[in-house]
């Protein structure tokens, strides 16, 4: 039994030294061109470069995502950009299209060929297929069950990637036309405008103007807007099933996300790692994916196909009771005072959170003094993001830690 790569979502270079330093084993990410996440910040050349340094110093991976769909104009460029992924090493690239493939395996022939989970694989005989056209591992449809894994995991002798946590779509694996449709943005080319999270009614033909709720009650419903995957109860069947990579989806999720995420799901890989007859499971885990943005949980299509209990059909907003508000960037034990980099509002008298890298353990403190940084001025409230402030902590905060605040109770926004 194979200890599964934890592979995390990168969306720009803070999210990506996040998620390592968190405890992700790898990190997929995008360059400026070819990938499926256009409105991410992505990666240039030099930050490729960058990103690459920093993972491979620390023993981790980085995969680059060229998983577009393409048209003929979009294979202008593509020969080049493949060829400074070669000389840049990256551990693999990702994707989708077999002409894609065809190029990859001229241009950059020492690249690993991952298959993207857009290339919808649900059974073993195209798994098969794919494995006797070199690529080296195949994400697997998020349509699949634990059992249809199961069975490919038997038929070949790639790697199996999967998704385990994150936002689903209506389409197969991503295939959409919705967008494109609708407003002319290609999700197939990296612009998904994400219209499955719309309200939508019906009209009848012959009754224009007369909007009829899908389902339930007047205001209308979300048909097409699942719940989120969320797998962390069920580590040991995953591992058991051959998953090799446990995928987490999100690149154009927050830092707060990204290092909350990882950490629960290192957590819980590391404990069963450890003792699996032993192994059980902590709720605290669970709990602290309750506090990232996010919308209701459910476990995808491993366990049974999904029914409407798994749509959300009150509205598209995420569930939010915590607001990330600064990243720890240094701690003065002489004077206990940490370096905070503030991206939500502080002030005094708040109750913070702290979660650590390094600590599995929630610290909790309340703000009793505080200083902007820059003047050496004490003050109040830190209204502005990126403020640089110094806040009064009597624990030694490790560099990378994240503070944060709970919500009110009942207050609910989108992140």
């Amino acid at each position: 039994m194979n200890k599964p790569e934890l592979l995390a979502p990168a969306g720009n270079m803070e999210k990506l030294k996040i998620a390592l330093t968190y405890g992700a084993d790898a990190c997929y990410l995008a360059g400026k061109s070819f990938g499926l996440r256009a409105a991410a910040g992505n990666f240039s050349i030099d930050g490729l470069k960058e990103a690459l340094s920093f993972a491979h110093a620390r023993g981790k991976k980085i995969y680059i995502t060229v998983n577009i769909i393409p048209h003929n104009e979009d294979l202008i460029g593509l020969p080049q950009y493949l060829e400074e992924l070669e000389q840049l090493q990256v551990d693999g690239i990702i994707v989708a299209d077999p002409g894609v493939i065809r190029l990859a395996q001229q241009y950059c022939p020492s690249i690993p060929i991952h298959l993207s989970t857009q290339a919808n694989n649900t059974n073993w005989s195209s798994a098969l297929f794919w494995e006797q056209v070199g690529v080296k591992r195949l994400v697997m449809a998020r349509e699949l069950s634990i059992e249809d894994i199961r069975m490919i995991r038997d038929k070949v002798k790639v790697e199996i990637e999967a998704f385990v946590h994150g936002a689903m779509c209506i389409s197969y694996s991503g295939r959409c036309l919705m967008s494109n449709y609708m407003i002319g943005r290609d999700a197939n080319r990296g612009h998904c405008a994400h219209p499955c999270r719309w309200k939508y009614y019906l009209v009848e033909e012959q009754r224009p103007g007369q909007y009829y709720p899908v389902q339930e009650d007047e205001r209308g419903t979300y048909i097409f807007n699942s719940k989120d995957m969320c797998l962390i109860r069920y580590i040991p069947e995953l591992i058991k099933a051959g998953i090799s990579t446990f995928k987490i989806e999100g690149r154009m999720k927050s830092v707060h996300y990204v290092a909350t995420v990882i950490k629960a799901y290192r957590q819980a890989i590391d404990t069963y790692m450890e003792n699996p007859q032993g192994y059980k499971f902590n709720e605290e885990w669970y709990s602290e994916l309750l506090k990232v943005s996010h919308r209701d949980y459910f476990t995808g299509f491993y366990f049974d196909n999904p029914s409407s209990k798994d749509h959300n059909y009150r509205d598209s907003a995420y569930v939010r009771n915590y607001d990330f508000v600064g990243l720890v960037k240094d701690y003065d034990s002489d004077h206990r005072l940490a370096l905070v980099e503030e991206r939500n509002r502080i002030q005094v008298g708040d109750e913070l959170e702290v979660i650590s890298p390094s600590d599995d353990e929630i610290y909790m403190f309340t703000v009793t003094d505080m200083w902007d940084a820059k003047t050496g001025e004490k003050i109040q409230v830190a209204p502005h993001p990126h403020q640089m402030i110094k806040v009064k902590v009597s624990k030694k905060l490790a560099e990378n830690s994240l503070v944060r605040r709970q919500v009110p109770e009942g207050n609910v926004s989108s992140e």
